[in-house]
């Protein structure tokens, strides 16, 4: 599959009006002060208390509940398309990826650090496989950009999002809303409060069901892989997933709130829609837009070595936290926070994408997370900040399980080790040896390749190996954070967090040999290439500890319009890469380490909140020591390496404009011009992956009241992404030209917004993009594509009481 089937022109006009609007979201905006006219604005925690985004010497954006309701956002990867500098990658629930300013956190490996803070109240939730949650009952989102170790932890490399959840208050609330739309889409929402001035409960829950958007003809007569018994799944990329939350807040005294959040969510979601880019469907092409044949492996194999009997995902997340809060004093107060976190992940994938038992894995990931914080913080007429300490702890597994037809991966696979028996099973099928995977493939013909490699002694031949990785941290550091007031318009801010960390890295692989590759002089051999441990955990520790600064300025032009300038360092943990390698005294450790990725960051920027308009223009450029750069290696690994340094230039541009008390304009955009500069040719002048060079949106929010009882409203939105890589090193075809999407919401309120009524679509051109390519499948020479989602429409009804 090439990048020209998916270019797309630019939309110069959404270009243009984000940069005419001064962009993003009011969205993207603070509450106003007293001294501001502007409702819009949201108030932010951002510094660890309240303030209006205008009095933030950093960029953030913020988005509050009711707003998010407006747009129709209930999912991270829509929110990013809303926050300039942000992009959020849903290959699945068990598998997204956070990108801030070209930095993406995302690998599944337990050894590797992530580079982004995911925060649910208070509480660092970063770890991929552990990381996503539905967006419901939402107070607001935070997102800060830049390196945040003092504000948010050492995971916060290169910024961070936090979740806030809607706290019960006093008296008694209720919402409910339903939704039924294409492809199936069955969503339901409630969320129920009541207390009074001393206690309060809030429970709210989510239910989303929605048919896959890609047709999977596996095991229909007449394909590839209707010759033995294979998944009889018949939709992919589809949605099937639960939340439920209960929050209590409690008032021991007037001023102090103790506030403890219950978070379980499940998904139990079809399979995802990994595409061959070489080995098309029975009967087709490799279009990834259309049908696919995702066989997996037969049932009875999928569900005996992989763990679920056909594609899918089946994901369990535990939470909960408590905060408790209170005034000391006039100037002092205190905040202690404590959170747990557990999550089982199991999913089964087909990484060839194609309908031939070839690479069938699994990926069953599992972790446990604690955090402790306690803050004190002062605030005083020229002089504010806080102090204090974190413990954080965290341990878990990523276990991959493999299972493949011996034959069929030696006719397919591209490992050098193979090439003579691929070569003489090209010449017993009559064809070159780079098309015998394409013979196999062809559902008019039987699969031949083990009874030819065999003499005719056996049809099929299992071949199953599994890996795991484990990693443990535990983390301890101090912080401190102060901003005094110079002058009744000048301020300066000055954080630093000692970090020291004690890091542990464990691996364990059990490797069959091949029966076919022994039959022919070589026994003992891997297929993947993998080294049996025999049993043994292999183990590596060390220790490390930084000192991470920040530094920032702000001078109040005016009342409404301030600047600012800030500095500050990032780094993202060691890693401790451990696998296996085989000796003739048998299998021993292989230690590959990889050095601190570190980061200075220096931006400023205006942010301004007067009259009817609100919004900011940053300007940042960031300095990468050490970069790390992830990819999958041929034995499915993924594995971290040094590509030397990188540099990354950017603008985040966002704003709003409310031209009446009915009618508001918003609209932002982001230029990253980050790339890996490495005397490695294979590295050098790399854009990140995952990262546009290009992004924009735009939005109106129209509502017309049309009696006393009853408003109209109208919400269409666009956004625009240029081109971006998804890997490094990158490669035209394992890339996505750009692409324009249009949403739309509208409807009918009645009694000031008790009862709701509305139509939405999203994509409502049915754009056709890609959301990632590449993948396992491509280390192995069959790179899969992963289309994004196309047109989605339906209705909802909703009540508040």
């Amino acid at each position: 599959m090439h990048s020209s089937l998916f270019r797309r022109p630019a939309r110069a006009s959404l270009l243009a009006l984000a940069t005419v609007l001064a962009a993003s979201p009011a969205i993207a905006q603070d509450q106003a002060d007293t001294t501001t006219a502007n409702d819009d604005l949201i108030i932010v925690t951002a510094q660890k208390r309240e303030q209006s985004i205008k009095d933030v010497p950093i960029t953030v954006s913020a988005i509050s509940g009711d707003q998010m309701d407006s747009i129709g956002i209930d999912e991270f990867d829509e929110l990013s398309a809303f926050i300039p500098g942000l992009n959020i990658q849903e290959q699945s629930a068990n598998n997204p990826g956070f990108v801030i300013r070209g930095i993406t956190s995302d690998s599944g490996s337990a050894q590797v650090a992530p580079r982004v803070t995911i925060y649910l109240n208070g509480i660092d939730v970063s770890r991929s496989r552990g990381s996503y949650f539905d967006l419901f009952d939402i107070d607001r989102i935070e997102v800060v950009k830049g390196p945040q170790a003092t504000l948010f932890g050492t995971a916060a490399t290169i910024g961070a999002i936090s979740v806030i959840t809607a706290k019960p208050e006093p008296g008694f609330k209720a919402d409910i809303r339903g939704s039924y739309g294409n492809f199936n889409l069955y969503e339901g929402r409630a969320m129920i409060n009541a207390g009074n001035d001393k206690i309060a409960g809030r429970i709210a829950a989510s239910y989303k069901k929605r048919d896959g958007y890609i047709r999977n003809i596996a095991n229909n007569p007449g394909t590839v892989s209707a010759r033995d018994v294979r998944s009889d799944q018949d939709d992919l990329n589809g949605i099937d997933q639960l939340a439920v939350r209960g929050s209590l807040r409690i008032w021991p005294t007037d001023s102090s709130t103790m506030d403890f959040v219950f978070n379980y969510e499940q998904q139990r979601n079809p399979g995802t829609a990994f595409i061959s880019g070489t080995l098309p469907r029975s009967g087709g092409d490799t279009d990834p837009f259309r049908v696919g044949e995702v066989g997996g492996a037969p049932r009875a194999i999928s569900e005996a070595i992989l763990g679920l009997p056909e594609l899918g995902l089946k994901r369990e997340v535990y939470d909960a936290n408590v905060t408790f809060e209170t005034e000391m004093s006039d100037n002092w107060s205190l905040t202690a926070i404590g959170g747990y976190r557990k999550f089982d992940s199991l999913e089964v994938f087909d990484a060839d994408g194609s309908g031939l038992f070839f690479l069938e894995f699994s990926e069953d990931a599992k972790g446990e997370q604690f955090s402790y914080e306690t803050r004190f913080a002062y605030n005083s007429d020229r002089l504010r900040g806080f102090f204090g300490f974190n413990v954080f702890h965290e341990q878990g597994t990523q276990r991959v399980p493999f299972a493949t037809e011996e034959g069929t991966y030696i006719g397919c696979s591209t490992a050098a080790l193979l090439a003579p028996l691929r070569a003489g099973l090209a010449a017993a099928l009559g064809v070159p040896s780079a098309q015998s995977c394409q013979t196999l493939n062809n559902p008019a013909l039987p699969n031949r390749a083990t009874a030819l490699l065999t003499n005719g002694a056996a049809s099929q031949l299992l071949y199953s190996s599994e890996f795991t990785n484990g990693g443990k941290n535990t983390s301890y550091s101090a912080f401190a954070d102060m901003t005094f007031d110079v002058s009744d318009r000048f301020e300066l801010t000055a954080g630093v967090r000692y970090l020291y960390e004690e890091r542990t890295s464990t691996y364990s692989a059990i490797a069959g040999a091949s029966q076919i590759v022994a039959a022919f002089g070589t026994p003992g051999v891997s297929l993947l290439g993998t080294v049996d441990t025999r049993g043994q955990v292999f183990r590596q520790s060390d220790n490390f500890d930084a000192w991470l600064p920040r530094f920032n300025a702000l001078y109040r032009i005016s009342d409404a319009v301030n600047v600012y300038a800030t500095i500050s360092k990032g780094r993202r943990a060691p890693v401790l890469n451990l696998s296996a390698r085989a000796t003739t005294a048998g299998p021993v450790a292989a230690f590959t380490p990889v050095e601190q990725e570190t980061v200075w960051n220096y931006e400023g920027g205006i942010k301004g909140a007067f009259g009817a308009f609100n919004g900011s223009v940053g300007v940042f450029y960031q300095d990468y020591s050490n970069f790390q750069t992830s990819f999958i290696n041929d034995q499915g690994e993924t594995r971290s390496e040094n590509a030397g340094s990188a540099g990354n230039l950017g603008v985040e541009v966002e704003g709003a404009l409310r031209l009446s008390p009915n009618f508001r304009m918003f609209a932002n955009y982001a230029f990253i011009d980050a790339k890996v500069e490495s005397p490695n040719p294979l590295f050098n002048d790399n854009r990140f992956r995952l990262q546009s060079k290009h992004t924009a949106a735009a939005g109106i929010d129209f509502n017309l009241p049309v009696s006393d009882n009853a408003a109209i409203f109208f919400v269409p939105t666009a956004t625009y992404s240029s081109k971006q890589f998804f890997e490094i090193p990158n490669r035209e075809e394992i890339s996505e030209n750009g692409y324009f999407l249009a949403h739309a919401r509208a409807g009918v309120r009645f009694n000031d917004g008790a009862f709701e009524i509305t139509a939405f679509a999203r994509n409502l051109f049915n754009e056709k993009y890609l959301i990632d390519a590449g993948n396992t499948g491509g280390a192995f020479g069959t790179a899969t594509f992963i289309a994004g989602e196309p047109r989605l429409y339906g209705v909802q009804v909703g009540a508040k009481f």
